[in-house]
């Protein structure tokens, strides 16, 4: 179940066509798969679309995952809200960044982890990401820099290590991640 804070606000409501070419609602629910709980954050999907594949508004296939994974597949795009929470008062550093390890490791992630003790979820994926914080109070943390955002900023956050903090309580973003080839 999503938090109980932002269960109203994870509403999916996909559009098609029918076989007569109106418009009509494919999906209209909760996400199609999520890995959280209270407490830990976690990821809720919405949708995954391959980039190079004809599109089909008649197809009334449901292609959010029920199983979540940090990234979209190669060539695909995938929409997703994402809760971080703030960390528990008094846990030990070490238990937070094997939480974070943990976690990572769950939805397919875990070598995508870096510098642990800049953040314990810091990482780097090769996406870039178009990120909404929709409620809540949370910053973006990089290698060399951190800012405070507030409900309605967007990040575009391109293949970069990157981790997010949540103050005053949980954040809820949505999130659009784009499979991309990164030239170093």
């Amino acid at each position: 179940m999503p938090h109980p804070t932002f269960h109203e606000a994870m509403r999916r409501v996909i559009t098609g066509e029918g076989q007569d070419g109106r418009s009509l609602i494919i999906v209209d629910g909760p996400p199609s798969g999520e890995l959280g709980a209270p407490g830990l954050g976690g990821l809720y999907e919405i949708w995954h679309e391959a980039l190079n594949e004809r599109f089909d508004p008649k197809d009334p296939r449901d292609r959010g995952e029920q199983t979540p994974v940090l990234s979209p597949g190669a060539g695909h795009v995938k929409a997703r809200w994402f809760v971080i929470e703030p960390p528990p008062e008094g846990a030990p550093p070490e238990a937070i960044k094997a939480a974070a390890r943990e976690r990572f490791a769950a939805f397919g992630a875990a070598h995508e982890l870096r510098d642990q003790d800049r953040h314990p979820a810091m990482h780097q994926t090769e996406t870039l990401d178009v990120i909404c914080l929709i409620s809540g109070e949370a910053s973006l943390i990089l290698d060399g820099a951190e800012t405070r955002l507030r409900p309605g900023q967007i990040v575009i956050q391109r293949s970069t290590s990157h981790a997010w903090t949540a103050h005053n309580g949980p954040a809820l973003f949505l999130a659009v991640l784009i499979d991309r080839d990164r030239r170093d």
